[in-house]
């Protein structure tokens, strides 16, 4: 066994202490550990759209208009003071019809976004060229290492298989692609396995999510029909944690209820004084879950695990705190959708940040 494959007997050993600091909006009594409730900002959304700009993809060798289809599935993350977004946008072109790049923004305010005109992170003649053509990069989160830099973790689609790849930056522009995340893991046999949307556990220090050790190993939840968990000793190398030679899974859908099709993990998970606060993606198929929602519905939630053993569900919110009502969540690429993916506390608030319908990026507030 890899030595990284902990026995899942060895959880009930681990240590975290109390965080230092206490996490903004959590609120104190014992039945409310959930970052509730949230505001859509509807004087405001969507925050971010579809646009004109181009770029010379080094694929095509031709300029190209890289976000004139959709932007959608954000990360966030603040550096010095200003808010940035690092979203999923696609184009028109290829049997696709829609390549995957990761494009970049950044506010002032909170509010009103700025886009980079061009992508900072896309398929390249490179050695993740067979693993992100043609499908591209997606659903990118992010979370900050204590010394400063920035590991982000993304979905490669090379039109059959999704594989969740990482990479690494000082300054959110410029991104070394790491490759899979499972690419030292045991027998590198989780390379070549359906993988994405790593969520990294982190803390609050100074009003940002930290990538926070516990029992010297970061962790991270990913999957994206049941949740599994992974870990790490350098944020860039990932073991899968596994029961009998499977995938462990940590939590799934719920028979019944509007979650009852998958659950995908959201922003980065995050330590409070309550346990990992985990904000979690789910659909509904009505036959099996919730007969209230429509078919497909993605509406977020969340879970609290156990900081001490984060194989260890403490409490599940019974119901979700946003679904698909505005038009520009309902209709779209997808229809009746919010993926929430980027969450950040930024001018005395939390600010979550979800793509609407494939097709458009919004805000929710919590002050």
């Amino acid at each position: 066994m890899n030595k990284y494959l902990l026995p899942i007997s060895l959880f009930v050993l681990f240590s975290c202490k109390e965080p230092q600091e206490k996490t903004p909006g959590i609120a104190a009594e014992q039945n409310s550990s959930f970052l509730i409730p949230f505001e859509k900002a509807d004087t405001l959304n969507p925050v971010l759209e579809k646009g004109n700009g181009s770029f010379v993809c080094p694929i095509l060798n031709k300029s190209i208009p890289w976000e004139n289809k959709d932007v959608f599935n954000p990360a966030a993350i603040v550096r010095n003071d200003t808010l940035f977004l690092l979203y999923r946008a696609e184009d028109t072109i290829g049997k696709f019809a829609g390549t995957s790049r990761i494009g970049i923004a950044w506010s002032l305010d909170g509010e009103h976004f700025t886009k980079h005109k061009e992508p900072v992170l896309y398929p390249q003649k490179d050695q993740n060229y067979r693993w992100e053509w043609e499908g591209g990069c997606e659903d990118p989160r992010i979370i900050e290492t204590e010394d400063g830099s920035y590991i982000m973790t993304y979905t490669a689609y090379d039109g059959k298989l999704a594989r969740l790849l990482v990479a690494k930056s000082k300054d959110l522009y410029h991104w070394e692609k790491f490759g899979s995340v499972f690419n030292d893991s045991s027998n590198k046999k989780y390379i070549d396995h359906w993988s994405k949307s790593g969520a990294i556990i982190g803390k609050m220090n100074q009003g940002k999510i930290i990538a926070t050790k516990i029992n010297d190993r970061y962790w991270m939840y990913w999957g994206d029909t049941d949740i599994f968990l992974a870990s790490s000793d350098d944020l860039i190398h990932w073991s899968p944690v596994e029961k009998d030679g499977k995938l462990l899974t940590v939590f799934g859908p719920r028979k019944g209820k509007f979650d009852s099709d998958l659950v995908e993990p959201g922003p980065p998970a995050m330590i409070t004084d309550k346990g990992i606060l985990l904000i979690y993606n789910c659909r509904n198929v009505p036959s099996k879950g919730d007969s209230s929602l429509v078919e497909g519905t993605y509406a977020p939630s969340q879970i609290l695990l156990d900081p001490k053993d984060p194989t260890k569900v403490l409490s599940r919110m019974d119901t979700y705190f946003m679904k698909p009502e505005k038009p520009y969540e309902v209709n779209g690429q997808v229809n009746r959708v919010c993926f929430a993916e980027g969450l950040v506390y930024y001018k005395n608030a939390w600010r979550l940040f979800y793509g609407t319908a494939d097709s458009k990026i919004a805000m929710a507030v919590k002050k």
